[in-house]
This record gives C-alpha cells, structure tokens and sequence, in this order.
C-alpha cells in the first residue's frame, strides 16, 4: 500500500518578528529541501542539521524530519513531526495540521497503526473538512482491520471529495468486509466511473463478485438472490 507522505510545504505567514522577505526565504528553503530529499534524502538531513545550527527555525525541524522518513526511520520522523506540531512556533492551525497529517502518515509506515489513527483524529480536530486526511485515517483503521471505522471515515471523505475514485475503492473493500456487498458493488461502479482503467478497482471488482457469487448473490443488482440471501448480504 502506498502511503501519501504530505511534502508541500504552506506559506509561512508574516509576522512583526519575521518580515515577509525571511519567509519567503525560508519556504525557499524548505522547498530546496524537498526537492533534495527525493534524489539524496542523506544530503538532505546534513543541510537540515546544518540550518537548524543557524537558527531553530520550524522549517528546519520539518526539512530534517521528512529526510529522517526518507532514509527509513520513520517513527522517529514521526516523532519530530507530532513534537513540531505543538511547539509554539509552529504556525497556525493548516500548518499544526500538516504536521500532524505528516506524522501520521509516517507512523503508518512504521507500522504502528494506532499511533497513526491517535495523531490523524488530533489532525482532523484543527483541519476537518480535508478530505485526504480522512482517507490517511481510513487506512489506519483498515491496518488494524477496523472495517466499520474505515468505512465512516470515507464516508467523510466522499462527501468532502466528491468524484475520488479512491474514495470509493477503499470504502467498496472495507463494506466487502463488512459483508456488505450490494453497498461494496455500488462503490466499485462508481470507483470504475472515474477511474476505468485502475487496475486496484478492477481487482476489487473482481474480489466483490466473486464474494457475491459465494454469497449466493448471482448478479451484481442482487435481484435474483433469495430475500433472506438478499437480506444477509446488505445486512452487516
């Protein structure tokens, strides 16, 4: 599963203390660092060590923190991340919430699902209506195998994000295991409307039908299914 690390750095605001020439200086910075973490993510930390010995600025600490996630230890990128969200400095509400939403991520590919879902719940709390953040949470509860709360979780995120293909696929693979598979077959037609050729969509469609043929549910409309066939099937 491939897992959205957020490197776009925001706009950091101008302040009385920090002139508006600083900041663009540093998001230069932080770009610069970005850009070298995908081809040399080891060169990247060095000039992260390096800028944060001029000054303890908050872009320095994200700049080493994702180069720390890029070269495999990502708990402790997490951990610097979750630190930099509730440090003073750290900027308003988008920017605690994009370092939150960085942590989590890079918990979740750490493999500790629960701290990912502790640190994206505190996330969604400043920033609630992104949808992609309410995708990251899905699958944190999808790796701890938490069908129901994944679902409730794209839920928001289709509302949010109307037409993410994703979305659909993800939520049509937790009702599938919810053995909701009416509900999963409508999600995978509506995943396959806006992204025909995925092939993770094709794949699930292939794993709902053959989940409905098993169920007794001979077509995908379930209109030739037993009620209590039919009733088993929507039911949860």
């Amino acid at each position: 599963m491939r897992f959205r690390i957020v490197l776009a750095a925001l706009a950091f605001a101008s302040t009385a203390l920090a002139p508006a020439a600083f900041a663009q200086s540093e998001a230069e910075k932080l770009q610069d660092c970005r850009e070298k973490i995908e081809s040399d993510a080891d060169a990247a930390y060095q000039d992260g060590l390096n800028w944060l010995a001029r000054g303890n600025r908050p872009a320095a600490r994200q700049c080493t923190a994702l180069a720390l996630i890029a070269l495999g230890q990502e708990a402790e990128g997490a951990a610097r991340l979750e630190e930099l969200a509730n440090a003073p400095d750290a900027g308003g509400l988008e920017e605690r919430a994009m370092y939150l939403t960085q942590a989590g991520n890079a918990w979740l590919m750490a493999g500790m699902p629960d701290a990912a879902v502790t640190t994206l719940t505190n996330a969604l709390k400043l920033w609630p209506n992104d949808g992609e953040l309410f995708k990251d949470r899905a699958r944190a509860y999808v790796a701890l195998r938490k069908w129901r709360e994944a679902a409730s979780d794209l839920d928001g995120a289709i509302e949010l994000s109307a037409g993410d293909a994703e979305a659909y696929r993800m939520r049509g693979h937790a009702r599938m295991k919810l053995g909701q598979l009416v509900e999963a077959w409508a999600d995978v037609d509506m995943a396959i409307r806006y992204a025909p050729d995925d092939i993770n969509v094709l794949v699930l469609r292939g794993d709902v039908r053959e989940a409905m043929r098993m169920a007794g549910l001979d077509d995908p409309a379930g209109l030739g299914a037993e009620p209590e066939t039919r009733a088993r099937i929507v039911g949860n």
